[in-house]
């Protein structure tokens, strides 16, 4: 199966392709500049594998939780690529990415995720590892910090994202905890959660596509005359 993920949802633009089991894969830390580094970032990944867009078989996006305007730009970028080559599109959870990331690249079993969401609040949530692969042990959401830590109570936990040092209460939590060195989603992580909601049947057409911001005051207009 050959998969082009994109994510732009935090400070971080990443994308990585899946081609004949082999992972490529690019990832740039660049505030404020996604919607200028993300289609050459596309093009040259597909030039270096020498594939072209429509020969891949489905494409996956970080569809949120995030910064509101980063993950417009993936959708709106992931939506237009699909239409444009008629491939199925797949959403994945950045806090879920960064789970599989940490599952991936250390032996733990419970990972807490926390993505400074500003206003006083952060993306959270909790994943385990088991047999079937990546569960949801507690519920994505936009929390306080004070919410987070009082999910956190009596697990063990290896801890990840920006938001364990952008708030006191989640510090403290930070040190109890194991932190490793992931701070931001990446595309790379997106791809076997992306080979199991394909396997899932939960892909979509373009139309179909949308963002999850878990703030319910913004909302997302899809393609022109599809909505």
């Amino acid at each position: 199966m050959n998969i082009l993920a994109i994510d732009t949802a935090t400070e971080a633009c990443s994308v990585a392709l899946l081609k004949d089991n082999k992972v490529q894969a690019k990832f740039e830390l660049c505030p404020q500049q996604h919607s200028q580094r993300l289609l050459p970032m596309v093009d040259e990944i597909l030039a270096q594998a020498a594939i072209k867009l429509d020969k891949l078989d489905a494409l996956a996006f970080g569809r949120g939780p995030g910064s509101f305007t980063g993950v417009r730009i993936a959708t709106g970028m992931v939506q237009g690529l699909a239409f444009g080559a008629t491939l199925p599109v797949v959403g994945v959870s950045t806090l879920a990415a960064m789970a599989q990331q940490c599952f991936t690249q250390t032996d733990a079993t419970t990972c807490a995720c926390a993505i400074d969401a500003r206003m006083s609040e952060v993306y959270f949530a909790v994943y385990q590892q088991r047999e079937e692969g990546l569960v949801e042990l507690i519920k994505e959401q936009v929390c306080s910090p004070a919410t987070a830590a009082a999910h956190l109570e009596g697990l063990t936990y290896t801890a990840v994202g920006t938001g364990w040092n952008a708030y006191p209460e989640l510090q403290q939590k930070r040190v109890t905890g194991i932190a490793v060195d992931i701070l931001y989603p990446a595309a790379e992580f997106m791809l076997p959660l992306a080979i199991k909601a394909i396997s899932n049947q939960e892909a979509v057409t373009a139309e179909k596509v949308s963002p999850v911001y878990l703030r319910d005051k913004v909302t997302w207009k899809k393609l022109p005359g599809r909505e």
